[in-house]
């Protein structure tokens, strides 16, 4: 095997592969990223048997061949590298690699050892890339993070028709997002529990190219229980959770508020995140809600105390209700939106976080449902 290539658009390749191999392989292999050259074009990809990264970049190549180096370490050299075409060879063992006075030689493992990638499922239709990173991104943030409950670290897709539903819970919190695609099939009704970090490095990544991602899933026989997406170039495979207890939480958005509120989105972070400097973590912050306004209010260790007051509509019966403040926080930020809305049941009930406009009028299509915390006053 032996190409040039310019550095950038190698650099860029490594980096996207090498971000989602194992950090603890279970076999050395698998820390690996495969480079394989064929018709004048290097496929670069990674597997660790859940996950499957794989990117195509032209090449001038001297000879078609395959090599399998560390990832991590390919993806620190070739980003450090100068901004000068590169050139790759393998020789015996090892892979030779020079770019301007600059030469590296690392040794290679065993492509023969190495497993192979999953094919990317049939497409199931096209999604608006950008509008697939957004609602990624706002619906990610509410996964949860505990590996003793798997279901909770996945992002739920339900796709009905032209619509696909986002859907992640960490069983204080949940995040719903819809949005428009183009199904291959219109009469589609299936869901799928991706793993949340997963997807959501897949979004950030595919989301800048511009375009549409296909999202691919196999509806039965070989490929099933594994979903892909792909975009330009790239393409990646995850296996899915299993997801057929998921709870019903669209249960728990109410049918109707009691009170609600209006309060501009940064004026209202940056309150929140002042206020709580003298709270542990974790330790919730109150929100007071009048027809005066608002007042965020937090209580620390060794009597230090914290309390702001700012501008808010509200309408209703006065409440106080208090939150882990950084679910709050992340809220907020996932709103995409100028202000936002509050909606109201009871003190210790849910809480629902809604994108609102300059004229208070809702943004359809995200919902952030927070689980309100009990406090003494």
């Amino acid at each position: 095997m032996k190409f040039r290539v310019e550095r950038d658009a190698l650099a860029d390749a490594v980096a996207w592969t090498a971000k989602s191999l194992p950090s603890r392989p279970s076999v050395p292999v698998l820390a690996g990223v495969l480079l394989r050259v064929a018709d004048g074009r290097l496929h670069v990809s990674g597997f660790d048997y859940e996950v499957s990264s794989r990117v195509e970049v032209t090449v001038e190549a001297d000879a078609d061949g395959a090599s399998l180096v560390s990832g991590r370490l390919l993806a620190e050299i070739t980003k450090a590298l100068p901004a000068k075409p590169v050139e790759i060879a393998a020789v015996g063992a090892h892979l030779e690699l020079v770019c301007g006075s600059a030469r590296f030689t690392l040794p290679t493992m065993p492509v023969e050892d190495y497993p192979t990638l999953p094919d990317l499922p049939a497409s199931a239709g096209t999604v608006e890339a950008s509008v697939f990173a957004s609602a990624v991104a706002q619906v990610a943030i509410a996964a949860g993070r505990d590996e003793t409950l798997p279901m909770m670290t996945g992002v739920r897709l339900e796709l009905t028709g032209d619509t696909i539903a986002l859907l992640a819970t960490d069983r204080y919190r949940l995040a719903v997002r819809e949005i428009k695609w183009s199904p291959r099939d219109p009469e589609i009704n299936t869901t799928a529990l991706v793993p949340a970090r997963t997807l959501a490095d897949t979004a950030k990544t595919l989301g800048p190219l511009g375009g549409e991602v296909t999202v691919a899933m196999a509806t039965g026989g070989a490929g099933e229980g594994m979903i892909g997406f792909a975009a330009g170039t790239r393409h990646t495979t995850s296996r899915l959770l299993d997801g057929q207890s998921y709870p019903p939480v669209r249960s728990l958005f109410p049918a109707s508020f009691n009170a609600e509120a209006k309060v501009p989105v940064s004026a209202l972070a940056e309150v929140v995140k002042r206020v709580s400097l003298v709270a542990e973590k974790a330790t919730p912050i109150r929100l007071s809600f009048s027809e005066d306004g608002l007042v965020v209010e937090a209580g620390g260790t060794e009597e230090a105390r914290a309390s702001e007051a700012m501008e808010a509509t509200f309408t209703g019966e006065p409440l106080t209700i208090a939150f882990n403040p950084q679910y709050l926080i992340d809220g907020l930020g996932a709103l995409g939106a100028p202000n936002a809305l509050f909606g109201f049941t009871d003190p210790f009930k849910p809480a629902v976080l809604m994108p609102a406009g300059d004229d208070g009028e809702v943004i359809t299509g995200y919902r952030y449902l927070i689980m309100p915390i009990r406090v003494g006053r």
